[in-house]
């Protein structure tokens, strides 16, 4: 037999099972239907005539055969069957009966199952009243008397026995895992592009080496202000990067080819190689305040003349930090007793350029548009080369880009290396010499020895220069750049006798510098030629020996930079690798 077959037997059985045929079952159920709709109609036409029906109609009540007749019940029709809701509620309030255990229940605290249905009045559930209902609503539901409390002002909410404003810290013993950049690779499965450049590679290829100078260049590039200077004086990222590659272009010892910079800003007609002066001399100036100056004071002559002839609204130059000793920090003067004051040298960085931003000096500039303000810049060469880099380009530097483009005058001091302070004061000087910071009265590199003098001018440590490598910033190895050829004016000791400055005019600017100041010196040809050209000599041999990429002032300006990893090995993309 085939299945439908079978399905079709058992169909036909279950209808026999049931009394009769399925054929003759239908055929009653049809007869059935007729006779119901005949009833109905003729129920309507008696309520149509008001034949002493009641107005309550209710559902006709099929006849039945089975033994069950006197469980059908019809409702009855009148006051007692279309009662009240409230009625209702009322006959349920008042109904107690006995539970099982003889104690008496309600509909409230029903536990026999007898309070149920309809007798219970299922249409409308009480409203409980033992603490589980409605907030402010009595046990009949209605809404009682409200009172508010007005909140505190001016204060905060006291929550905890701690003041409102402490922050809550990670809890001991839980230690916090910050998920690397490569977790972006692992989500995502996208690499970084080889021409985005962020701050990361920088921080790579740069800071993490030990390469930093600590111009402060890549704070200043920054279009979005999230460069900012860390506890330990070096660069760091301080908020979301962009990847718009500026710090890395504009780094000395990153994406810029600084030897290029030089042949730029002097031009075709002003370089040969390594720059030519336009004019040299020996100078100091010939005033009291001389003693507490570096050399001849020609740097703060310069600085005060220039502000006294209106030509600058202020120098950003090096001052002593209030707290630690001979620890140098930026600065704003903008009086010649200021000048005077900081008149010397301290032999570690400022991060100079990541100090130009106007509004932390607004206190003492001029009252006026900060478009209109000129100032000078004293630096290390490689604070000279960023900053004439940074003005070759219209881009908007935020916080930084007044300053920037307020800087009119810039002034070199003459560098083969500068040190970490903490590196050269602490470990060198402190902890093996047994030289407090305290204890100095002036430094002085010259002759290619580091001379450090008491505040009584005895001389107290004269050691080669090299014996304080280890203090020195590891990437001033590969600057060649010992005279600043990118600097209006160039001045330090070596080609001079004591108590005299060798200066270096470069520039049409340097030269009305010069001119202005030229009344207040004393000067004479610059002594010895030899002395700048050997010392330039060497530093230029030291950077080729330190520098993994080409010497080529004929190249491209930046340096890609899958150039440079290319060059020093450092990693691509090193967001991708977890840095």
């Amino acid at each position: 037999m085939r299945a439908g077959d079978a399905r079709a037997e058992r169909s036909e059985g279950l209808d026999n099972a049931s009394g009769g045929t399925a054929s003759e079952k239908r055929h009653a159920s049809r007869e059935g239907e007729r006779s119901e709709s005949s009833e109905m109609r003729a129920g309507a036409e008696r309520h149509a005539s008001g034949d002493g029906v009641d107005e309550s109609v209710f559902p006709g009540v099929p006849e039945s055969e089975t033994a069950d007749d006197a469980a059908v019940r019809v409702p009855e029709t009148g006051s007692t069957a279309s009662r009240s809701r409230a009625d209702a509620t009322q006959a349920r309030d008042d109904a107690v009966r006995t539970d099982a255990s003889g104690d008496a229940c309600s509909p409230d605290t029903c536990t026999c199952g007898e309070q149920t249905g309809a007798e219970a009045g299922a249409e409308t559930p009480p409203v409980a009243t033992d603490g589980a209902g409605v907030t402010n609503v009595d046990d009949q539901g209605s809404l009682g008397e409200l009172e508010f409390t007005e909140p505190a002002e001016d204060v905060s909410q006291d929550v905890y026995d701690d003041a409102p404003d402490t922050r809550v810290g990670v809890p001991d013993g839980v230690d916090l895992d910050t998920p690397t950049y490569s977790i972006r690779s692992e989500m995502n499965d996208i690499e970084t592009p080889d021409e985005k450049t962020w701050f990361m590679e920088l921080d790579e290829a740069v800071i993490d080496e030990g390469r930093c100078i600590q111009c402060g260049t890549c704070v200043a590039a920054c279009p979005s202000d999230s460069i900012g200077v860390g506890e330990d004086d070096l660069p760091e990222l301080v908020k979301m990067c962009t990847g718009c590659s500026l710090c890395w272009d504009f780094c000395p010892r990153g994406g810029m080819r600084y030897e290029r910079q030089w042949k730029i800003t002097g031009g075709e007609d002003n370089v040969k190689g390594a720059g030519d002066p336009i004019t040299e001399f020996s100078a100091r100036v010939e005033d009291d305040w001389t003693d507490a100056a570096q050399d001849g004071g020609v740097v703060t002559g310069i600085l005060a003349t220039l502000l006294e002839e209106g030509e600058i609204d202020g120098a950003l130059i090096a001052t002593e930090s209030d707290e630690e000793a001979w620890k140098a920090e930026s600065f704003l003067a903008t009086t010649q007793e200021e000048l005077i004051e900081n008149a010397g040298t301290v032999y570690n960085q400022t991060l100079a350029l990541g100090n130009l931003d106007l509004g932390q000096w607004e206190h003492k500039l001029p009252d006026k548009d900060w478009d209109d303000l000129s100032l000078a810049l004293v630096g290390t060469p490689c604070e000279i080369e960023g900053i004439r880099a940074l003005q070759d380009f219209e881009w908007d530097y935020q916080a930084q880009n007044e300053g920037i483009r307020a800087v009119e005058y810039t002034i070199a001091l003459m560098c083969t290396k500068n040190f970490n302070y903490y590196s050269l004061m602490g470990e060198q000087l402190e902890d093996q010499r047994g030289v407090s910071p305290e204890e100095i009265g002036k430094m002085d590199v010259l002759h290619g020895k580091l001379m450090v003098y008491d505040h009584d001018g005895e001389m107290i440590v004269e050691e080669d220069i090299e014996n304080f490598h280890d203090a020195a910033l590891k990437g001033c190895d590969e600057c060649a750049d010992f005279t600043g050829f990118c600097a209006d004016v160039t001045v330090g000791s070596v080609g001079s006798s004591d108590e005299y400055s060798s200066v270096i005019v470069r520039t049409e600017q340097g030269v009305n510098a010069w001119e202005l100041t030229e009344p207040k010196l004393d000067y004479h040809d610059l002594e010895d030629k030899s002395a700048v050209g050997k010392l330039q000599g060497w530093d230029k041999k030291k950077a080729f020996e330190s520098l993994d990429r080409p010497f080529d002032p004929d190249a491209p300006r930046f340096i890609d930079y899958t150039d440079h990893a290319e060059n020093y090995g450092t990693a691509l993309n090193p967001h991708d690798q977890g840095h």
